[in-house]
């Protein structure tokens, strides 16, 4: 099992930023995926960054390409997502995943975070 615990999160008007952070434990051995979903009001989750944990691989939506940046830290194993330039159609729960697969996919994803709420006023 891994666990995941995410932080960060709450509210800014548009234009800002807000940085979410998620330390993971437990058998990260076996992690090959991790990513950030989010899931906006009446709306499906979606995809916003993937990225290897083992390699130098990151895929981003492209609603987010250019204003979020995902960090590694392998000494902590936490990752981070810092989010700039923010809209209000960012707004929406946000969640960590990781998955023994690399996937864009968020049902492939085993673990998640409890989630937190990103809102942009405008």
């Amino acid at each position: 099992q891994v666990q995941l615990v995410e932080s960060g999160g709450g509210l800014v008007q548009a234009g800002g930023s807000l940085r979410l952070s998620c330390a993971a434990s437990g058998r990260t051995f076996n992690v090959r995926g991790v990513g950030w979903f989010r899931q906006g009001p009446g709306k499906e989750r979606e995809f916003v960054v993937v990225t290897r944990w083992t390699a130098d691989s990151t895929a981003y939506a492209d609603s987010v390409k250019g204003r979020f940046t995902m960090f590694k830290d392998y000494a902590k194993n936490t990752v981070s997502l810092q989010m700039n330039s923010l809209k209000p159609e960012d707004t929406a729960v946000y969640y960590c995943a990781a998955s023994t697969a690399y996937s864009y996919n968020w049902s492939d994803y085993e673990y998640w975070g409890q989630g937190t709420q990103v809102t942009v006023s405008s």
